[in-house]
């Protein structure tokens, strides 16, 4: 195994999944592999870097570990300086978008970038320079034209393109990635499936236009990284092209991998920093700064909600809202989390509309595919800049639990009943804004009220619900009854008995008041067990 510096592994980390706190040594310490947290019985860390799971830095410097990551929280932060200075360890902390998972890979990928970057001729040119690099070195072993592409088939690498290059290898460098017409052609053609489950070189003879060309995949074990396309320029491919192209998927690894890390961790950053923001958690202008928003940038959040229980035909629909939802608009940014999709939408001066027409593509979408629940979808009003997102935000979460109170209440509702604007039930976000502030005065009280409450609805609650309409038909009997599909005389017992039984007196219009609250902010009252 290859030794790795702390100072490679900090040049290696392009996406700042680590932060070096303290290197008491200087950044020339060096380390052979990595112990993630305490995995079994004490042994020695020697040489190791120590992921501080269910072990303590204390713990991981008496086992003499090279350097140690800890939590970017952690609350015993001072200790652990004072004890990596003590025992002349590197401490490191993770990133605050980063788990343990990402500093377990940036570290596994940095000893393996080191392994793969010596050895040979090809290796030993490629070292410093990265795929480019590569590309160019193979380019030379092969006599062909390279590129090199990852497994959305982007380009990230290629060599010189020569005068003979065909039509194809200039549309494809030239837009970035491999043409769709061209994706689906490999696809039909069954070249993609043989390349995705082979571990060979594949040969395709020149046909037509299209020249001779060499491909194979890159891979870490089965997990396929990407591939490299080697194409004849005018001129025949050498006789050890093959080989030289094998070489090449070994030593492209680590690149690719440190290509994934980076990518990866450009999503964190940008998911963590969208999720401070919508949610007014940290410091929200360095949020804004990070996702690329103007102060003054006019903006509204839209919010959609799946319904029912999770599964894949759930996240199924969740994913395609999320998609939709990022295409509508290349400035939008799109958090997706379980059983919820979150845009922050950019708004123009006289765009308004943009905000209900990717509501109606977003609740029209999730309407089309059966079988998995409702979609609700809410939209915040519309706010003069990215710092006050989490109003627009909380307003358009509101909006999703009328409509669900809503269709609890009236389960009958319409298509239209799944979204919409905050502007168009006000007044019923006006209620639940009342009703959080007053849940937990609720919660501590006692009375006749209470008593009621709490007794119904253990035995199924049908006096509360019989009440509740009662209260929402302004104690109109006969329509009420309706509604509750009985006698009237039967629900004029009803409401006696809430009278000789627990004391109500729903005459007084202080106890209506109070009933009224009462059923409105009792969980299980309503079919969805939403209110």
């Amino acid at each position: 195994m290859k030794w790795v510096t702390l100072r490679e592994l900090l040049a290696f980390d392009e996406g700042g999944v680590l932060r070096l706190l303290l290197a008491p040594t200087g950044q020339d310490v060096s380390f052979d592999g990595v112990i993630i947290g305490d995995e079994g019985p004490a042994r020695p860390c020697t040489n190791r870097v120590v992921l501080s799971i269910g072990i303590s830095v204390e713990e991981a410097a008496e086992r003499d570990a090279a350097a140690v990551v800890v939590r970017p929280d952690d609350s015993g932060l001072d200790e652990a300086l004072r004890t990596a200075d003590q025992y002349g360890m590197a401490l490191l902390a993770r990133a605050e978008w980063a788990d343990w998972d990402d500093v377990a890979t940036l570290l596994r990928s940095a000893l393996a970038y080191a392994e793969a970057g010596r050895g040979d001729r090809m290796a030993d040119a490629t070292a410093g320079g990265g795929l480019a690099a590569l590309a160019s070195v193979v380019a030379e072993f092969t006599g062909g034209s390279i590129t090199i592409e990852d497994t959305q088939f982007r380009v990230i690498a290629h060599s010189a393109t020569g005068p003979d290059a065909d039509d194809l290898r200039r549309e494809t460098i030239l837009g970035g990635r491999v043409p769709d017409w061209r994706v689906e052609e490999l696809r039909r053609s069954g070249l993609l499936r043989t390349l995705w489950s082979s571990g060979e070189v594949i040969h395709r003879p020149a046909d037509g236009g299209t020249p001779e060309r060499l491909i194979i995949a890159i891979r870490s074990g089965r997990e396929m990284l990407g591939s490299i396309w080697a194409a004849a320029d005018g001129r025949a491919l050498s006789e050890n092209a093959a080989s030289a192209l094998a070489r090449a998927a070994e030593v492209a690894v680590p690149y690719l991998l440190q290509h994934r890390l980076r990518e990866s961790g450009a999503r964190r950053r940008e998911e963590h920093a969208l999720r401070g923001l919508l949610g007014g958690d940290g410091d929200v202008s360095t949020h804004a700064w990070s996702l690329g928003l103007s102060p003054g940038m006019r903006c509204a959040v839209v919010v959609a909600e799946h319904d029912g229980p999770e599964g894949q035909a759930a996240d199924r629909v969740m994913g395609a809202v999320a998609l939709q939802a990022a295409s509508f608009r290349t400035a939008a940014r799109v958090l997706r989390e379980p059983g919820r999709v979150t845009v922050l939408l950019p708004v123009g001066e006289g765009e308004e509309q943009e905000v209900p027409a990717l509501m109606r593509e977003l609740d029209l979408l999730a309407a089309s595919m059966p079988g998995a629940g409702p979609v609700w979808v809410g939209g915040g009003g519309v706010v003069s800049s990215p710092l006050r997102a989490p109003e627009s935000r909380e307003e358009a979460g509101l909006v999703v639990r009328v409509l669900r109170d809503r269709a609890a209440r009236a389960p009958q509702g319409g298509a239209e009943g799944r979204r919409a604007l905050v502007g168009e039930v006000a007044p019923a976000v006006a209620v639940l804004r009342v009703l959080d502030v007053v849940r937990p005065v609720w919660e501590l009280g006692g009375g006749p009220v209470h008593d009621l409450v709490r007794t119904d609805l253990a035995a199924g609650g049908e006096l509360v619900r019989s009440i509740a309409v009662y209260l929402e038909e302004s104690g109109d009997v006969p329509r009420a009854a309706k509604r509750l599909v009985l006698h009237p005389n039967t629900l004029r017992y009803r409401l006696r008995r809430s009278r000789e039984r627990f004391g109500v007196d729903l005459d007084d219009p202080d106890t209506r008041l109070l009933v009224a609250l009462a059923v409105r902010l009792v969980d299980g009252l309503w079919p969805t067990g939403q209110s």
